[in-house]
C-alpha cells in the first residue's frame, strides 16, 4: 500500500488513473463524434421531403421534414369527376402515409444515436420515445398497417353501400 502514494508523489501517474484517463479521453472522442454526426444529421434533414401519391392515383403530396405539407397536386384530372368526401379522402391519405415515411426517415438517421457505446459502456445512448413524438403507428410494420386501412376502407365502402 506505500507503494501507490510513494509513486505518486514522485510525479508518476498509477495505472487506475492511466485507465480512468484512457477512457475519458475515449469518451470526450465519442461525443465529439456523436456531436458532430448529429449537426450532419440534422442538416441532411432539413433538405429532405417524401412524396406520396393517394392509393386511387389522384393526388400527390409532398412534406417536409417536420410532416409538414409542402406540394399538393391533382393529377391527371381524376379530381374533377370525384366528390368532395373522396378528395378529401385522397389527400388525407395520402397526407398520412407521407408524414408516416417522413418520420420512418427521421428515426432511420437518428437510430444510430439510440444505440450504447461500444467502447465506453457508461454512454447508453439517447433513448426516444417515437411513438410520443409521431404517434404510435410510426411504429408499426408499414405492410400490416396497410392491410388494416385496405380492410377499414372495404368497411367504409360496404357501409356506404348499404346507407344508398
Amino acid at each position: 500500500m506505500d507503494e501507490a502514494p510513494e509513486s505518486a508523489g514522485r510525479g508518476e501517474v498509477s495505472p487506475y488513473a492511466r485507465s480512468v484517463e484512457a477512457r475519458l479521453a475515449t469518451a470526450m472522442a465519442e461525443l465529439e463524434a456523436t456531436e458532430k454526426g448529429v449537426a450532419k444529421a440534422e442538416a441532411e434533414l432539413r433538405q429532405a421531403t417524401r412524396t406520396v401519391r393517394s392509393a386511387d392515383r389522384s393526388v400527390e403530396v409532398t412534406v417536409g421534414p417536420q410532416g409538414e405539407l409542402t406540394a399538393l397536386r391533382f393529377l391527371e384530372g381524376k379530381y374533377r369527376t370525384m366528390s368532395p368526401g373522396e378528395l378529401s379522402g385522397a389527400v388525407l391519405d395520402a397526407f398520412g402515409r407521407a408524414r408516416t415515411e417522413m418520420a420512418r426517415q427521421v428515426m432511420e438517421t437518428f437510430e444510430p444515436f439510440t444505440r450504447p457505446s461500444t467502447e465506453v459502456p457508461e454512454l447508453t445512448g439517447v433513448d426516444i420515445d417515437w411513438a410520443r413524438i409521431f404517434g404510435p403507428e410510426v411504429l408499426q410494420d408499414p405492410e400490416e398497417r396497410a392491410r388494416q386501412e385496405s380492410g377499414r376502407r372495404l368497411r367504409d365502402e360496404i357501409d356506404e353501400d348499404e346507407e344508398r
